[in-house]
């Protein structure tokens, strides 16, 4: 459900406690759901095009399940954090990494078949945001399989777009240069992967495949080297982790996407989206998850939490206007905070396949007080123009 994916694909072709004790997914798949689950997961094992269908129940197996999973038409593993230098110096960033299937059932080329041989394409996605100094850079990067060039196995974490790379589970190494920035980083993870939705299954819409299977890792102690117009800068801070993969997940009528992940400083953290309909509704299937300080997970419906946006901001490279900043409510989980962006461009203008979207770093902050409560990420898409599903 990420916009730098799906410009790609366009280009190329209840009433539980927020204590998580109760029916919750947890980090092997979840529990099953009761029937309003059963009757959504009743949908095809493949898609039309013959991808594998995720609206169905999954099992998450860890640490296989950080892999790559090629039977699935799309997937990516998105890395958004916050580090602070010696100096004080804060600064966010995203790493991310996508896997795009051509042909559903082709196999990897073999050690006999032609080195030009390849049935996936890797994109990468790197992006600083320098909130002392007010600015926000960002660079893409596209890889065929063919010659090496992009690559990501099926059995551990080990993925590169070029000489970009992801790798390990304890820690997740992150490596990514650009110009005269760079991030050499180290991530522990300090809670257990945390399984959005029911059975493994997280839903998009009502169709037979509007369905993913996704989870993060919600709290990640990141140490490592940011080299920033040059400077080397020995840096520590907290990150966030989301895997997702599927096929066919989304509709011709949903135009965009508000996604929001929130780490707050008592170690509960929250993940919303809200996928909003061309007539301005919003997917009734829209979901949230709540990770309380132990690690237990709560799923939201989309009646559990409330997003109202308390400003907004016109885009000075395509015209675009973004709600910016906003109020967070989720009662039955305690949580009432206000989203304040760290920088408001935060553009993403004209990626690959035309699709320009906004996606940065935010802080959490009191209603009342605005005292800091905590930090976060949040994406929007379908502003400066809609998303082609």
């Amino acid at each position: 459900m990420r916009a730098f994916a799906l410009a790609i694909l366009t280009a190329l072709t209840l009433a539980m406690p927020c204590t998580g004790s109760s029916a919750a997914p947890s980090a092997h798949g979840g529990a099953a759901g009761g029937g309003r689950f059963a009757a959504a997961a009743a949908g095809p094992r493949r898609t039309r095009t013959g991808f594998l269908n995720a609206n169905r129940p999954y099992t998450f197996t860890f640490p296989r399940d950080h892999a790559a999973h090629d039977g699935y038409q799309s997937e990516w593993w998105y890395y958004t954090g916050h580090v602070r230098a010696a100096d004080g110096r804060r600064f966010g960033y995203e790493l991310t990494f996508f896997r795009i299937g051509l042909r559903p059932g082709d196999p990897r080329p073999s050690a006999v078949q032609s080195a030009w041989r390849g049935n996936q394409v890797y994109l990468g996605h790197f992006a600083l945001t320098d909130e002392h100094g007010g600015q926000f850079v960002h660079v893409e990067r596209l890889a065929r399989e063919a010659l090496g060039a992009g690559w990501a196995s099926e059995h551990t974490l080990d993925l590169h777009v070029d000489d970009w790379r992801l790798e390990g589970t304890q820690p997740f190494r992150l490596r990514a240069r650009a110009g005269s920035d760079a991030i050499v980083f180290e991530e522990f993870a300090q809670k257990p992967p945390a399984v959005h939705g029911y059975a493994g299954v997280s839903r998009k819409a009502d169709c037979a495949t509007c369905a993913s299977h996704y989870y993060s890792m919600t709290r990640l102690r990141t140490v490592g080297t940011l080299v920033y117009r040059g400077q080397s800068l020995a840096v520590t801070g907290i990150s966030w982790m989301d895997h997702e993969f599927g096929s066919d997940e989304l509709q011709a009528q949903q135009v965009g996407w508000d996604w929001f992940a929130i780490q707050l400083d008592d170690r509960r953290e929250l993940m919303l989206y809200r996928l909003r309909q061309g007539d301005g509704s919003v997917t009734p299937e829209s979901s949230g998850t709540f990770v309380d300080p132990r690690g237990r997970v709560t799923h939201l419906a989309l009646g559990e939490f409330a997003i109202e946006a308390t400003g907004l901001w016109k885009s000075p490279h395509t015209g675009g206007i973004y709600p910016s900043g906003w109020h967070v409510r989720v009662p039955r989980c305690n949580i009432d905070v206000r989203l304040a962006p760290t920088l408001l461009d935060q553009e993403l203008a004209n990626t690959s396949g035309g699709v320009s979207y906004w996606e940065g770093a935010v802080d959490a902050l009191d209603m009342t007080t605005s005292r800091p409560l905590g930090v976060g990420y949040v994406e929007l898409t379908g502003y400066a123009g809609s998303i082609a599903m």
